[in-house]
């Protein structure tokens, strides 16, 4: 199973992680100099949600927090909201 998001595609990316030593110029030092640059890799925040599909069914997802955050997606639910009989409603109309 790939490291991506079911949903968008979003996926692993990879850039350098930049190591410094020094005190900055505009904090009265002599500036930073690089130390070392290696490789590294950018990871989305993939969480594995049981999602309800457009026809009804649900199904274990693996979606990015973007897409959960979105409302892209939406989670199942578990319980039904309570909700008064209509015998009930009508009574507390009138």
């Amino acid at each position: 199973m790939a490291r991506a998001c079911e949903v968008c595609g979003k996926k692993s990316a990879v850039g350098n992680s930049v190591s410094h030593r020094g005190k900055a110029k505009y904090l009265g030092g002599v500036g930073t100099k690089i130390t070392g640059i290696s490789r590294r890799q950018f990871r989305p925040n993939l969480q594995k949600i049981r999602v309800t599909t457009a026809n009804g069914t649900h199904k274990s997802l693996r979606v990015c927090a973007q897409c959960i955050r979105s409302g892209a997606v939406t989670k199942r639910v578990h319980n039904e909201p309570f909700r008064l009989p209509k015998s009930a409603e009508k009574k507390e109309k009138k």
